[in-house]
């Protein structure tokens, strides 16, 4: 399993996991619901008290994940696999132009 903390400006709004079963969750915090009903990092994910899930990487955490060029550079420079989608949205989206910062998790075990 792989975690991240989504970040909305200095703000934490949720966190997203790929499962060991390969399931996408993303889910506002509870703190982040409270304080920000309207304040959603995408359009297509409005803020709300329930959990989404995929069996594919969100459309807007891919629109984050460089391309072309960058892509091979970054897939590259950490040996990530081009189609591994949450180890790219996590090695190269920490610091992502615009509002949205993806914070890897790291488990204790690691």
């Amino acid at each position: 399993m792989r975690q991240a903390a989504i970040y909305y400006k200095d703000t934490e709004a949720g966190k997203l996991t790929e499962t060991d079963e390969g399931i996408y969750v993303f889910q506002y915090l509870d703190s982040y619901v409270k304080a920000y009903p309207s304040q959603f990092i995408t359009f297509t994910m409005p803020v709300t008290g329930k959990p989404y899930t995929d069996k594919r990487l969100f459309p807007f955490f891919e629109g984050l994940i460089p391309e072309g060029w960058l892509l091979d550079i970054a897939s590259k420079s950490w040996k990530i696999n081009t189609n591994d989608r949450m180890g790219l949205l996590l090695a190269c989206c920490q610091n992502c132009i615009g509002a949205v910062s993806v914070i890897p998790i790291h488990d204790e075990n690691e």
